[in-house]
């Protein structure tokens, strides 16, 4: 049996990998040739081996350390890496603390450029950027209509109102095909969000609910779609980078924001998969790791990679044409 060289572990699709971890309280490096994480229990160290040729991301927590030598085994195997606070947030980087999405990307200088130079055709047009986004929110009402009347989601006991959902929906997408600026997608989008919330409260009965921002919630929900969204995050990241798009291209979440563009692709599954779960983990009473299983269980089964990946490859191509044929339709 041949051993696989580093180098061609990039080979194995990023949308086909199972793998987001968040470490904290160890130490990444390399040892006999693998990567893998080491962690203290008395006098011993265990070690633990991380397959990098199956992993999108890693996130690495608090009290961890990284050696020179591990970040070149995973940027060879195109492996995104991102420094986090515990329990996934915020998220830091090595060069941009307290930015809210900022990963260590793998160098490669032969990233494929097909989408970078449709998705840069039309991104310098407000409206073909709003066909774009409006593309993008469309696709995320898709998802979410799916994922939510999942048996699995329904077996796990989230039963969400069918008809309050279709109706929310509708309404949604014919707000989204008026909209005439990204003002009005993001108000809607708003809306939209607060709307889940209440739907998703209802589902399964949790009672008094209020959003609260980043790092401030204490109820188990809002500390749970904090973690959440980061997974949510580094999966966007990850495909992102595997199209060779820049960050900071976002066609939503505002042009001046380095990691808009994540923000947009993440949007694509975290009301999908991520909302329905961090309210079911809060009324199981789940710590924080099983949260954590339970929503990589969820993206993996539900394909959100490959979904995401393919949905900025669509919306790239099928917009860039409008460039040269304008009469082709409103959006892709």
């Amino acid at each position: 049996m041949h051993d696989i060289a580093a180098s061609d572990l990039k080979t194995i699709l990023h949308s086909k990998r199972a793998n987001i971890y968040y470490l904290e309280h160890c130490r990444v490096l390399v040892n006999g040739g693998r990567v893998e994480y080491v962690t203290d229990a008395g006098k011993r160290q265990l070690y633990w081996n991380i397959p990098i040729a199956n992993t999108t991301s890693i996130l690495l927590g608090t009290g961890t350390s990284i050696t020179q030598a591990a970040m070149r085994e995973l940027a060879k195997a195109g492996v995104l890496v991102g420094f986090c606070g515990g329990g996934g947030t915020p998220l830091f980087s090595a060069n941009e603390v307290d930015v809210e999405v900022a990963w260590l990307t793998p160098q490669s200088e032969y990233r494929p450029t097909e989408y970078l130079q449709a998705w840069v055709q039309f991104w310098f047009d407000d409206e073909l950027r709003l066909i774009a986004a409006k593309a993008l929110q469309t696709a995320r009402m898709q998802r979410l209509t799916n994922e939510w009347n999942h048996r699995a989601l329904k077996d796990a006991g989230f039963n969400a109102d069918t008809s309050r959902l279709a109706e929310l929906v509708a309404r949604t997408q014919c707000e989204i095909e008026r909209a005439q600026d990204t003002i009005a997608l993001l108000t809607e989008e708003a809306r939209l969000t607060k709307a889940l919330f209440k739907l998703a409260v209802d589902a399964v009965g949790y009672g008094d609910f209020t959003r609260a921002k980043r790092g401030s919630g204490t109820d188990p929900a809002n500390r749970f779609l904090d973690h959440g969204n980061y997974l949510a995050y580094g999966l966007g990241a990850t495909a992102t980078w595997v199209l060779g798009l820049p960050h900071g291209l976002a066609v939503l979440h505002g042009k001046t924001r380095r990691g808009g563009l994540v923000f947009d692709v993440a949007d694509l599954v975290k009301d999908a998969a991520i909302l329905p779960q961090a309210f079911l983990s809060a009324m199981r009473g789940d710590d924080e790791q099983q949260f954590r299983r339970n929503c990589i269980d969820a993206l993996t089964r539900s394909e959100s990679l490959d979904f995401m990946i393919d949905t900025t490859k669509d919306i790239a191509l099928q917009t860039a044409r409008l460039v040269a044929h304008p009469s082709a339709g409103d959006a892709p």
